[in-house]
């Protein structure tokens, strides 16, 4: 009990055993109208007394429970020399401004994950039970998926079984995978998920995010296919337009009823370029082919020091005309690949790195093999200038190339190969020349 009511109590406590005392000796003497009189008082002192500190004691115990309650519509005032009230008063003010920072910040996260397209749930469940139950859910999730709102987990498990049993299946600890739903008997849609798992104040709770990828598929398809297109228009106008003229050219001088030598000379000459150009036409088509109808790698054991050293052996007579340094670090190292497809790559990138390196003083092309996280890794490097930033990003293009005699398919059939042994294809500038680095399982 704080001082003031400590001194009220005890004021009101020796009043009322002073005017006990002279009842007593009021009544000792006869004197029993005094006696009842002061023994009144004295009851009526001690009343007063436990109304007083009962009433300061409600009125503290109101706003610890309106704290409890997280009710903060009270107004409550200090009192000077209310000590225990006082202390309430402070402690309920403050609970009442952090309690609003506490709201300010979750309306703030509402609104972030409200306006978010990435749909987010989270599950919870205590420590010690094994029932997940639906702790938020944004309505992202909910529009991804075309599903209601339930608070019950299992509840899911019809509505949308697949996404279901992803989850039930990484145990509802942290992993990263793709999955294709189709949603209300519509066209399917790849998504994104990943899952983390976190634990507090006795509860598990198991995040799952989840975003389609399938507008970022179908963009990344449209721009490749207009710049495949723009590729094809273009190579197909620079073929037919020459030709076209050379008809046109040719029908004219067949209307003619006598030929001269020279109109039969450019009559076979004519033949000739259209020859060439339709043997160019074809070359493009063939080189599309090998793109689109690539095969099924063939997979077995192989040495990958065997097939760079083939490679390698192949260029030995464009490395001593071209006085080009060879650098190898290389081991015996095994991988599953389709032995062939690899050295095809192999001597695409050194082909690319004997060019990068045809105007420089100081010609290395190098090869070397690292291994990380769990990948072998293939290095092609040369001492170039490197690629220009302007046209790194369409290098793996089809029939995109800097060469004048150039098919402009290499990278993007290395590309393919690579993707085709669940590997890819990588490049890097350097300070001197440029990085391709083959990544295989």
């Amino acid at each position: 009990m704080k001082k003031g009511l400590r001194f009220l109590w005890i004021v009101f406590c020796l009043l009322s055993i002073v005017l006990c005392l002279a009842a007593f000796d009021a009544f000792y003497q006869q004197k029993y109208f005094t006696g009842t009189a002061l023994l009144i008082m004295a009851v009526m002192s001690l009343v007063f007394c436990w109304n007083l500190i009962s009433g300061k004691l409600r009125e503290t115990e109101k706003i610890i429970e309106s704290i409890r309650q997280k009710d903060f519509s009270l107004f409550p005032t200090e009192i000077s020399g209310e000590d225990l009230k006082n202390s309430a008063v402070k402690l309920y003010y403050q609970s009442k401004e952090e309690h609003s920072q506490l709201y300010s910040y979750k309306n703030l996260y509402d609104t972030i994950l409200n306006k978010l397209e990435i749909g987010f749930l989270i599950l919870s469940k205590k420590s010690d039970e094994n029932e997940w139950k639906v702790f938020y859910c944004n309505p992202g999730f909910l529009e991804i998926l075309k599903v209601p709102k339930y608070n019950e987990w299992s509840f899911y498990k019809e509505k949308i079984p697949k996404f279901y049993e992803l989850i039930e299946s990484t145990n509802y600890q942290d992993s990263q995978d793709f999955i294709d739903v189709s949603i209300e008997n519509r066209s399917r849609n790849s998504f994104s998920i990943r899952t983390s798992r976190m634990s507090g104040y006795g509860n598990d709770f198991c995040i799952i995010s989840l975003e389609s990828i399938q507008k970022i598929i179908d963009q990344k398809e449209k721009q490749a296919w207009n710049n495949l297109m723009k590729v094809i228009s273009h190579e197909l106008l620079n073929t037919l337009t020459p030709v076209n003229s050379l008809i046109y050219n040719l029908e004219y001088l067949t209307e003619q009823e006598e030929l001269s030598k020279d109109d039969q000379s450019e009559i076979r000459e004519s033949l000739k370029i259209i020859n060439s150009k339709s043997q160019q036409l074809l070359h493009f088509i063939d080189s599309y082919r090998q793109i689109a109808e690539l095969p099924k790698p063939q997979k077995n054991r192989i040495n990958l020091r065997n097939s760079v050293e083939r490679v390698v052996k192949m260029f030995d007579s464009e490395f001593r005309t071209n006085s080009i340094e060879v650098q190898s670090e290389i081991y015996d190292l095994y991988v599953n690949a389709d032995e062939k497809m690899i050295e095809r790559v192999l001597v695409n990138l050194i082909t690319n790195a004997i060019f990068a390196v045809e105007k420089t003083s100081e010609k290395i092309v190098s090869v070397r093999f690292l291994e990380q996280s769990g990948r072998s890794i293939i290095q092609v490097e040369d001492s170039g200038e490197g690629i220009p930033n302007e046209i790194s990003d369409k290098i793996f293009l089809p029939f995109f190339t800097t060469r004048q005699n150039g098919s402009g398919i290499g990278l993007t059939l290395a590309k393919s190969i690579m993707e085709a042994h669940n590997g890819y294809l990588t490049f890097k500038n350097r300070e001197q020349g440029s990085t391709f680095e083959m990544w295989l399982i």
